[in-house]
């Protein structure tokens, strides 16, 4: 069984857990969810990367954003709902809320489960893609396994 260690900032939409799913063909995959509140991003960036991605309407809600405990309650859901959309694809699926310390957390998972990569699904960030500080770019230097990106598709509610 291949074990991939996925890191997500919102809940996995159908074609996240299809792209996820699929990667690695027939073979059998377990996941292992690590859920970042979005609230604990700077609001700043999140606005810069809205308005460069065209999303106007998201950078005037940034505010809006849940931020430190009041991120936690949909963090909660929106893991939930994703393990449970990895499941009916017919993987392994467990997760936890990342509290503090992304990195550190993904590093610990990693060594507990043996895991075979690493995929961070996220949304661009371009200033911290930019200057190197993003998840994945900071991720190749912490876990001795392979870190893939993949970009997360933009929710159009």
């Amino acid at each position: 069984m291949f074990t991939t260690v996925l890191m997500i900032e919102k809940p996995l939409v159908p074609a996240e857990v299809e792209m996820v799913t699929t990667l690695h063909g027939d073979e059998p995959v377990s996941f292992v969810v690590l859920m970042q509140p979005r609230g604990d991003q700077d609001r700043l960036l999140r606005a810069v990367d809205d308005v460069a991605l065209g999303y106007l309407e998201d950078a005037t809600r940034e505010n809006d954003v849940p931020e430190g405990q009041d991120a936690f309650p949909p963090a909660e859901r929106a893991l939930a709902h994703s393990l449970e959309a990895l499941r009916q694809a017919g993987a392994r699926a467990e997760g936890e809320v990342v509290e503090d310390h992304p990195l550190d957390a993904l590093r610990t998972v990693v060594e507990r489960t043996g895991a075979d990569e690493v995929i961070v699904l996220t949304a661009p960030h371009f200033v911290e893609e930019f200057f190197h500080r993003d998840w994945t770019s900071r991720a190749r230097h912490k876990v001795g396994v392979p870190v893939l990106k993949l970009f997360a598709q933009h929710d159009d509610e």
